[in-house]
């Protein structure tokens, strides 16, 4: 993005649309970002605070499923995944998210010509644990590529990407069955090993087992199944759970997983036991009925999961991948277009995680939240919109700022979860999310003038592309047009931190 405000833009949203319809737009985003920087320095300054450091771009990396990038270690960011080939092991670094894009990638393991573990080498994790790093994969034989185990790799390097790791053989469970998709945690001074196998007697594909570590190369307990593949949503094509991850907050312990086969239907569960639990008891462990996280054709992402966890600051990021079209010839595990993505993980008032929707393709998204009421957010229900608190839907209050529809210097303000619509002033009291019309009467009533908040220079306020005098306003949880004038309460509830 550097130096993307010298850019000479001069397409508005329309001619966006013609020269390819909503796809265009999407591909375009960047565009609104030039808009900004060329025709108001000091709001394009504030469109780079609503990321948090998060980033600019989606997907992050293409063709890297099973990604799982690492908390900040050092400093720095480290990503690895499953390669198209399944022959090899990659890691690359950067200190920040939107760096691991551009990264250089570095093969830290190859399998061998042939014999044990030259075979299909699946969903690699990286871990720092006791000031060593730990690749945990799974790899079957070349003469079997789907007799797949878990094995583990162990460096003593300060950088992964440095070298030096040496294999440290199969990870020993109480069955040699299918067993893929390790991860390891620690809480309350104990480190725990979670992973996805086949157990002889259950008629599934994969079910989640977890067990305390004797060591970071083997197990101290015997396993405890907390998860069966048993709802219409885990069954389908495969019975399937696997992929786990686990995030630590608000007195809880949240385990996400993946379910199904790895088209289109591959989704995201959730698993949650109380912090206090003894997590090695499997009736500690609840599951959410319906998945969390699933494919979105209005957005065109199909596949979600085999998920990991990062953090931003104090954000917690979510890292999956997914596909950018439902339609797979072949065996889908032979597709290879899952793509690493990341967004923020949002948290409802009960302390239960909001995933939203997978976001399609473009810029950073944002929430918006009004001066007067910082607890609350612009969101769209039934198409309208109003603010809110405790929105669970997390996806009805995400937007994207794009292009205006009235030239330079005009912005839209694009709905994530619903990509074809966009904030349009119906009335001085009613603003909707609109499907887009090729009007004059719909560009003008859904362009508007983004300057920096009237009350606070650090957030926003949207003018009214049409009226210097208008902006878009809070009023008694309504969105409304409001002219504020000097009235300083007024101007307050014109203007928007972006989070």
């Amino acid at each position: 993005m550097t130096g993307i405000g010298k850019i000479n833009v001069t397409l508005d949203r329309r001619s966006l649309f013609r020269a390819g319809g909503a796809l265009a737009v999407v591909g375009g985003l960047s565009a609104s970002t030039a808009v900004a920087a060329e025709s108001q320095p000091e709001a394009g300054t504030a469109a780079a605070a609503p990321g948090g450091g998060l980033p600019t771009r989606n997907p992050l990396v293409e063709q890297r499923a099973d990604p799982f990038i690492t908390p900040p270690v050092g400093g720095m960011y480290y990503l690895t995944g499953s390669v198209p080939e399944y022959d090899r092991i990659v890691i690359r670094g950067a200190s920040t998210l939107d760096g691991l894009a551009d990264a250089r990638e570095r093969t830290a393991w190859r399998r061998p010509a042939s014999g044990k573990m030259g075979g299909y080498i699946w969903a690699p994790e990286l871990h720092r644990i006791d000031g060593k790093w730990y690749v945990y994969f799974a790899a079957g034989d070349s003469d079997q590529p789907f007799r797949i185990r878990t094995y583990v790799l162990e460096s003593s390097k300060d950088d992964p990407r440095e070298g030096g790791w040496e294999l440290r053989g199969q990870m020993i469970t109480a069955w040699d069955t299918f067993t893929l998709d390790a991860t390891t945690f620690e809480h309350r001074d104990k480190r725990y090993f979670l992973w996805a196998q086949s157990e002889p007697g259950i008629a599934t594909n994969s079910n989640l087992y977890i067990a305390e570590m004797a060591s970071p190369l083997a197990l101290k307990t015997p396993p405890v199944r907390i998860a069966t593949p048993t709802l219409s949503w885990e069954t389908q094509g495969f019975k399937v759970n696997e992929g786990p991850a686990v995030l630590i907050r608000n007195g809880r312990v949240f385990v996400t997983f993946s379910a199904s086969a790895t088209d289109a239907r591959y989704c995201m569960g959730l698993l949650t036991a109380d912090e206090n639990a003894n997590l090695l008891d499997a009736r500690s462990w609840t599951k959410t009925p319906t998945p969390i996280f699933t494919t979105n054709d209005a957005t065109r992402q199909y596949g979600p999961g085999h998920n990991s966890f990062t953090t931003v600051g104090d954000q917690d990021v979510l890292v999956y991948h997914a596909r950018d079209y439902r339609d797979i010839t072949g065996d889908p595990l032979f597709d290879p277009n899952r793509h690493t993505r990341v967004q923020r993980v949002h948290w409802n008032a009960d302390g239960t995680p909001s995933f939203g929707v997978p976001v399609g393709k473009g810029g950073p998204l944002v929430r918006l939240s009004p001066l007067d009421a910082p607890n609350l957010f612009v969101r769209h229900y039934e198409y309208r919109l109003r603010v809110d608190g405790n929105v669970r839907e997390v996806a009805d209050s995400q937007f994207r700022f794009v292009p205006g529809f009235l030239g330079a210097g005009t912005v839209a303000v694009q709905s994530v979860n619903f990509p074809d619509r966009y904030a349009r002033v119906v009335d001085p009291t009613a603003v909707r999310v609109d499907p887009y019309e090729d009007t004059d009467a719909y560009g003008r009533a859904a362009s508007f003038v983004r300057v920096p908040g009237l009350t606070d220079r650090g957030a926003v306020s949207l003018r009214l592309a049409g009226d210097p005098e208008a902006y878009l306003a809070h009023d008694n949880g309504r969105l409304v047009v409001s002219k504020p004038g000097d009235d300083r309460r007024a101007r307050e509830r014109a203007t928007f931190r972006l989070g």
